[in-house]
């Protein structure tokens, strides 16, 4: 009887130390990404924040009529120099940042359709453009908050 009297006491002291350090862990404040990069999707433009102070400002492509470009606020889940469209007939996406499933911030050689809705759901950018955010990115080890909103 003691044994068991023993065992749920630990269990139960195990369960309130669990609880103590996940309010602790709730209640520490997070530091914000040091690349800020938000999509306004009406604009079809991009700003780019570095350590709170701004960066960059550049015209973008998002999706146009019948596809879609997520909204929300995503990570970096992985980067990519060079990188072909398998789903788009091998499309070119130099400097590829995705933030959500196969969707990506990459540069494109269609610059004149910067400004307006004209991609499949990427965010297109300028190629230059393009290098300069993933350089961002990569020099800060892909700690990257990507922003999307109407």
């Amino acid at each position: 009887m003691r044994r068991f009297i023993l065992g749920v006491l630990a269990a139960v002291m195990a369960v309130a130390l669990v609880t103590v350090a996940a309010e602790a862990a709730r209640k520490r404040p997070r530091t914000p990404a040091p690349v800020q990069v938000h999509i306004d999707i009406s604009s079809q433009r991009m700003s780019v924040r570095v350590n709170g102070f701004p960066y960059a400002h550049w015209k973008v492509s998002t999706a146009r009529r019948g596809y879609y470009t997520p909204r929300g606020s995503f990570g970096v889940t992985r980067m990519a120099k060079v990188y072909y469209s398998r789903k788009y007939d091998n499309s070119p996406m130099p400097n590829s940042v995705f933030f959500h499933g196969g969707y990506a911030i990459h540069g494109s050689y269609y610059v004149k359709s910067l400004g307006r809705p004209a991609s499949h759901g990427c965010v297109r950018l300028h190629p230059q453009n393009a290098a300069a955010l993933y350089a961002l990115i990569q020099r800060h080890g892909r700690r990257a908050r990507i922003t999307l909103t109407n």
